[in-house]
């Protein structure tokens, strides 16, 4: 079996235009970004206004582990899928981390015969979104210091400044350092660190502004600190907001690229749905929604995290509503839950399995009555599948009232979808009873307590007194209504990545809670999760490297 770069580097790619002719997207609405990729005008997007939308598919997932589940491989092969029983489909996903790319987790195109392309490109530079984020993130974190430098009229506390500075890159070095020494024309020591350029809140804004002017608008409200008195500073009284926008005038429109099978694909934004709200943009789902009968969409991680947050967050903020959503699920995953090594999943072990279900079961659950959705089980085919694993897969799944289909579009692309794809359909047209798992008037606290044990299955949520404090006082300033986003492993229902399977009982301990005034959302960090991540022992970047013709290999 070819290697998935191999397999994306024999595809046959059409021109761009051709993508885009297809879409009914005019010539002079589309940037191309040479041959295979364009930008489509978030301007000419604002004319699509009056259309009807197609239906929005939600694609989610069992909790991670190390054997993959393949949620973007599914999303490609199931679009493809529907344009091939004769839908009007258009993928959306999320734009690659180059840390995840050098470090672990390796790349987000999707695998097999189920990828968008140009693969290397996205995978690595590719418009140079992710850099416009950094830099008018590492602005405003500039202006900061330098307005410190310059006499701190505002009066930031040195000791309250919230606002650290981001970089695409897994490196564990930078989270906690001291910036500012050596001498007065450095400017004022003072303790900061880096965060990943994926969980700055200038990628959660670009993903959920409607517009240039909203995106300013949302830059606005950051804040970036307090004063010794308490009160908060934000991007505006730095007057950052202006030029910060402007380096983000190119980031805010949608990429669009093809699948393996020439279909089109919108691949916008990037946050993560561990630490972020882990949706592609706004902006490219309602294109998409504009312009197919079919939109088929990721959310980041497994249906507790991603999915929650694409409701909660995604939804609540635009009046997106998805139609149907997929629940991706792997016998080698489910039996990794059940106790099995990562080493052994590919053996037959049909206990395991069965220890293993309550996974799926839970998120099925979820997804069915907590989210209210229609929900179609992906088991997506692995060939050390065993009829007697599948078997008992589908049957599980249809005993809780849902359907179950195996899908090979890893190994067949679209077509190994198509029965997938046609139940999809099916599921589109169901009574939908969509809701949220909190209300907007719930205080911050009970909302955390509401995803807490209707979605993790915990018993209870607990805090420091300072946090309790960080929390009362932003309900107090006006913050209450916002939507919360938990950061949590993404590895259990659990804050513990330890706990496979569905454990309950637990306890959720908020340790940090931040403010995300211009996404608008407040983030609660829980446990011990990062928002710089480290390179594991062996990374990925080892495996990478390219010939002296250009051609690049070890990308995954």
């Amino acid at each position: 079996m070819l290697s998935d770069i191999e397999i994306a580097q024999a595809a046959r790619l059409k021109p761009i235009h051709a993508i885009r002719e297809a879409l009914g997207v005019p010539e002079e609405a589309l940037d191309p970004r040479g041959r295979h990729i364009g930008k489509v005008a978030q301007p000419w997007l604002d004319t699509l206004a009056d259309r009807p939308d197609g239906k929005l598919v939600l694609v989610t997932a069992i909790s991670p582990t190390p054997a993959g589940e393949g949620k973007t491989t599914t999303t490609v092969g199931l679009g493809d899928a529907l344009n091939r029983i004769g839908k009007r489909a258009v993928v959306c996903l999320r734009e690659p981390s180059l840390g995840p790319v050098f470090g672990m987790k390796g790349g987000a195109a999707g695998g097999g015969y189920a990828q968008v392309v140009p693969m290397e490109q996205i995978n690595l530079h590719f418009t140079g979104d992710f850099a416009a984020i950094a830099l008018a993130h590492n602005l405003l974190s500039a202006m900061i210091d330098n307005h410190i430098h310059h006499g701190n009229a505002l009066g930031f506390d040195l000791r309250r400044i919230s606002w650290k500075r981001v970089m695409d890159m897994n490196d564990r070095a930078l989270r906690d350092n001291v910036i500012g020494l050596g001498g007065p024309g450095n400017g004022m020591p003072r303790e900061s660190g880096f965060d990943i350029v994926v969980a700055s809140e200038i990628m959660a804004i670009l993903c959920l502004a409607t517009s240039l002017s909203d995106l300013k608008e949302r830059l606005a409200r950051i804040v970036v600190g307090e004063t010794a008195e308490r009160r908060p500073i934000t991007c505006a009284q730095l007057k950052a907001q202006g030029a910060m926008a402007a380096l983000l005038k190119d980031a805010i429109s949608p990429n669009l690229v093809q699948t393996l099978e020439n279909n089109p694909a919108f691949v916008h934004g990037g946050p993560f749905a561990n630490i972020a709200h882990g949706c592609n943009t706004a902006i490219a789902t309602r294109a998409a929604l504009k312009l197919g009968d079919y939109v088929v969409t990721e959310a980041g991680f497994g249906a507790d995290l991603g999915a929650e947050k694409f409701i909660d967050i995604k939804c609540r903020k635009t009046g997106l509503r998805p139609s149907a959503a997929v629940l991706v699920a792997t016998a080698r995953a489910l039996k990794y839950h059940g106790g099995m090594a990562v080493a052994d999943v590919s053996k037959e072990d049909v206990a395991a399995l069965e220890r293993g279900l309550p996974n799926l079961e839970r998120h099925l659950r979820n997804v069915q009555e907590v989210y209210g959705l229609p929900c179609v089980v992906a088991i997506n085919h692995r060939s050390h599948d065993t009829p007697a694993e599948i078997e008992l897969l589908m049957s599980r799944v249809e005993a809780l009232g849902g359907k179950a289909v195996v899908a090979k579009h890893w190994a067949e692309g679209g077509a190994g979808a198509e029965a997938l794809a046609r139940e999809v359909v099916a599921a589109c047209e169901k009574p939908n009873r969509f809701r949220f798992v909190y209300e907007d008037t719930m205080p911050l606290w009970q909302k955390v307590e509401a995803i807490a044990t209707k979605v993790y299955g915990a018993a209870s949520v607990t805090a420091s007194a300072a946090v309790k404090e960080r929390i009362e006082r932003l309900q107090a300033d006006g913050y209450g209504h916002f939507p919360v986003c938990i950061a949590k492993t993404q590895m259990s229902f659990s804050t513990n990545a330890a706990l496979r399977g569905a454990p309950s009982g637990h306890v959720l301990d908020i340790r940090e809670v931040r403010l995300a005034a211009g996404a608008e959302f407040v983030v609660m960090v829980c446990g011990d999760i990062m928002t710089m991540p480290g390179l594991p022992k062996v990374p990925a970047a080892e495996l990478i490297d390219i010939d002296g013709q250009g051609r690049i290999s070890g990308l995954s």
